[in-house]
């Protein structure tokens, strides 16, 4: 007798270029690197990378409930606001699209966690601090967990970074893969 085996269920990455794989060949950004580590792990999940480069939080808000619809995914990693912070955009109004993105997850189902980021320091001390926590603020006031920064222990690094300095490079994504996995791990179910 066959033992049914459940669909697999999904994973919605929600970001910008960071995530989309920019100047990267297709399926070796960090997403696409996870699907890997699923497997390894014994876990049953299958990733949708619906990242575009270029994508603001106000973006994102926008097309969060088709993406939502069209996926059903039980977790959404969202990995958006660095476009926001480097057009110098309005912080409020950011915290205000990363929170309706994490309720209308929520309302269908999802759990989130929510991976921040960081600004270059020539963005002025005042903005890029404001920036940097607007992550763990969002996180608190919704409950979900953060990951605070997608480069952590290598945003220092150039060579693990693109000839534009803003962009990860191949060598990078496993480090990515590694600090997302640390908050997504106890978001999984076996």
């Amino acid at each position: 007798m066959w033992a049914a085996v459940a669909p697999a269920a999904t994973i919605l990455v929600f970001g910008d270029s960071l995530s989309a794989g920019y100047g990267l060949p297709s399926g070796k950004e960090w997403a696409s690197l996870l699907t890997g580590r699923l497997r390894e792990e014994g876990f049953n999940y299958k990733v949708v990378n619906a990242s575009i480069s270029g994508e603001t939080t106000a973006g994102g808000r926008n097309r969060i409930a088709a993406a939502l619809k069209q996926h059903r995914p039980v977790v959404v990693i969202l990995a958006l606001g660095a476009n926001d912070g480097l057009r110098g955009g309005n912080l409020e109004q950011m915290r205000a699209n990363l929170e309706a993105m994490i309720d209308a997850s929520r309302k269908a189902g999802a759990r989130t966690l929510l991976v921040g980021m960081r600004l270059p320091p020539n963005y002025g001390a005042a903005y890029t601090e404001k920036f940097r926590n607007v992550y763990g603020e969002v996180g608190a006031s919704r409950k979900v967990p953060v990951v605070p920064f997608m480069f952590e222990g290598f945003a220092d690094k150039q060579g693990y970074f693109l000839p534009d300095n803003l962009h990860p490079a191949i060598s990078a994504q496993p480090l990515i893969l590694e600090t997302v996995w640390k908050g997504l791990r106890p978001l999984l179910k076996k």
